[in-house]
């Protein structure tokens, strides 16, 4: 049986590359520094993290990206992606 993602509760650090559009080495530094909350499972560095948590993280760059337009701190220039 496989889960639909509707039924799923944990992404795995691929899945949040592929939702944010990032490297999966700036997935990981996300998680380990915290700023992502994730959970680590077993000592193999698997890591999920939580759909909730992924919307909250999202929610929040939106509230800090509109904060920084506001205070004038976002460069015309837009970096190389």
């Amino acid at each position: 049986m496989t889960d639909t993602p509707a039924q799923r509760r944990f992404l795995k650090l691929d899945d949040v590359m592929d939702i944010l559009n990032i490297s999966r080495a700036q997935t990981y530094a996300l998680v380990r520094s915290g700023d992502l909350e994730g959970i680590q499972i077993g000592g193999r560095n698997i890591w999920r993290v939580e759909e909730t948590k992924l919307q909250e993280f999202i929610d929040e760059s939106y509230r800090k990206t509109a904060q920084a337009i506001a205070k004038g701190e976002i460069d015309d220039e837009p970096a190389e992606d």
